[in-house]
């Protein structure tokens, strides 16, 4: 072996050379990367809950109640995105947005109180 050469990086799991910068093993489909390698930052979480919803979901039928979900929940989807936040997840009647992942900026927690802001401003502009 020439003494310049590099040694590729190895599998942790089955010890197979892998391509730099790939992120699974091409033999065995494990992570290479691990926890230790990520980068750590400060994340802003907005939860966002329809007030109500419970006694409006009684005197529905399920079909309009899942369609006021939607008419809810597009528009706050909508606002998270225009301020740079991700939905993370929407539960039931519920949306958790994260600002500062998958993409950080320096203003987190001014950027997903104006999404409330304009979360808030879309629902009462809805004709419900």
């Amino acid at each position: 072996m020439p003494a310049n050469s590099e040694r590729s990086p190895v599998c942790p799991a089955c010890g197979e050379p892998t391509p730099s910068g790939a992120r699974f093993c091409a033999a065995c489909g494990a992570l290479l990367s691990s926890v230790a390698d990520a980068d750590r930052r400060v994340v802003t979480v907005l939860f966002a809950d329809l007030t109500g919803f419970t006694s409006i979901s009684e005197r529905l039928d399920p079909e309009d109640v899942r369609s006021f979900v939607s008419a809810c929940l597009d528009p706050v989807a909508n606002a998270v995105a225009a301020w740079g936040g991700y939905v993370d997840k929407f539960i039931g009647d519920c949306v958790m947005a994260l600002f500062g992942a998958p993409v950080a900026y320096e203003n987190e927690p001014e950027r997903a109180v104006r999404a409330a802001l304009d979360m808030q401003e879309a629902i009462q502009g809805l004709d419900l």
